[in-house]
C-alpha cells in the first residue's frame, strides 16, 4: 500500500507559480514512479508528467513541457511539482499518483496503482 497527500495548491495570477508536494508513504514506496495528473471541471483526468523511481528520470506532457518540473526527494519521500508561467487552462485538481511501472512514457490514468485526494490549482486571468 502507498499514501499519497497533496499539498500546495492556491490561487495564481496568470504568469504565475506555484509548488505542489506530494508526501508518500508507504513500505516500498521508494520503487514507484511518481507522477501528476490533473482534472479540469468535465473534462477527464489527463496526464501531467512522472518520475522514474529507478534512474530519476522524468516524462512529460507537451501541454507542460517547458513550464512545469517534477522533482522527488527519496530521503523525504517527498514529490514536487513546480508550475512556472501558470496560464488559465491549467486550473485543475492535481493529483499525485504512484504506478510500478519504470517511467519514462506516458501513463494512462487507468493503469495508476495509487492516487492521491487531489489539490486545486486556480489560475486567474
Amino acid at each position: 500500500q502507498v499514501q499519497l497527500v497533496e499539498s500546495g495548491g492556491g490561487l495564481v495570477q496568470a504568469g504565475g507559480s506555484l509548488r505542489l508536494s506530494c508526501a508518500a508513504s508507504g513500505r516500498t514506496v521508494s520503487r514507484y514512479t511518481l507522477g501528476w495528473f490533473r482534472q479540469a471541471p468535465g473534462k477527464e483526468r489527463e496526464f501531467v508528467g512522472v518520475i522514474s523511481w529507478s534512474d530519476g528520470s522524468t516524462y512529460y506532457a507537451d501541454s507542460v513541457k517547458g513550464r512545469f518540473t517534477i522533482s522527488r526527494d527519496n530521503a523525504k519521500n517527498t514529490l514536487y511539482l513546480q508550475l512556472n508561467n501558470l496560464k488559465p487552462e491549467d486550473t485543475a485538481v492535481y493529483y499525485c499518483a504512484a504506478d510500478r511501472y519504470s517511467g519514462g512514457r506516458y501513463l494512462p490514468p487507468r493503469e495508476v496503482d495509487y492516487w492521491g485526494q487531489g489539490t486545486q490549482v486556480t489560475v486567474s486571468s
